[in-house]
């Protein structure tokens, strides 16, 4: 296999690796939590309280059974796969910028004495993410990129609504806004994507070069190559001997 492949493999692999061990994580605390009879649960958000700001960065990982982790599961690691087309970090800043955001956000207006848990909080911020990249990005690709998701999850968006009853559309909405604005944040602007890396240039004299620079540096060359030459025939001439 050659190099290119080669790397283009292991950059696979590393952004694979970074999805299934969120997925993995998601899944090994679910497993304890059932041992404990959903007693992680309470470690959520508890809205406008001192102990429930814990829960802005333990919320996504803990849910209330195998039905609500399951139903979390497929989306979070396919649009956790095209947020890291770019680069595999974007996975880790989008996911933490859409946890805290949502997490505080849901702490501030959501109802008291309620609990919110899930990773549909990475979810929502992951969809505005890639929703909100080819708005701030104005490029082809980002666009194009942006239309596709929205066509694909767009109808996710109702998630955002006080439509159902038990679901924290507080964590979606906020995790949404996570995602957007870690879009603004990590965006590319079209002037620098669109400019040339700088060419290395060698053998060229510095534009600021005097005349006796020049000559000086010509009159060293000789002299080296003066030398290399005298070397050449004391050799031959200590074979002839």
């Amino acid at each position: 296999m050659t190099t290119k492949p080669r790397r283009l493999l292991e950059e696979v692999r590393a952004r694979l690796g970074i999805i299934a061990g969120l997925i993995g994580a998601l899944w090994v605390v679910q497993i304890v939590n059932a041992l404990l009879g959903g007693a992680l649960t309470q470690l959520g958000v508890h809205p406008r309280t001192i102990s429930g700001l814990w829960g802005i960065l333990l919320a996504p990982f803990i849910h209330v059974g195998f039905a609500h982790l399951i139903a979390n599961t497929i989306p979070l690691a396919v649009l956790a796969a095209l947020v890291s087309l770019r680069r595999k970090r974007d996975v880790l800043f989008v996911g933490l910028a859409s946890a805290l955001v949502g997490g505080l956000g849901t702490w501030l207006v959501a109802p008291s004495a309620t609990v919110h848990v899930g990773a549909s909080i990475l979810v929502f911020g992951y969809l505005g993410y890639l929703i909100a990249r080819g708005l701030v990005e104005r490029r082809v690709l980002p666009v194009l990129g942006s239309l596709a998701v929205l066509f694909l999850y767009g109808g996710a968006l109702r998630g955002i609504l006080p439509l159902e009853a038990g679901v924290s559309w507080q964590g979606h909405l906020f995790g949404l806004i996570g995602g957007i604005l870690a879009a603004r944040a990590m965006r590319t602007p079209p002037a620098q994507a669109a400019r040339p890396e700088p060419r290395a240039r060698i053998g060229a004299p510095s534009p600021g070069a005097t005349s006796d620079e020049s000559a000086r540096a010509e009159a060293e060359a000789t002299e080296e190559q003066s030398e290399v030459e005298r070397e050449l025939a004391e050799k031959r001439r200590r074979l002839r001997q």
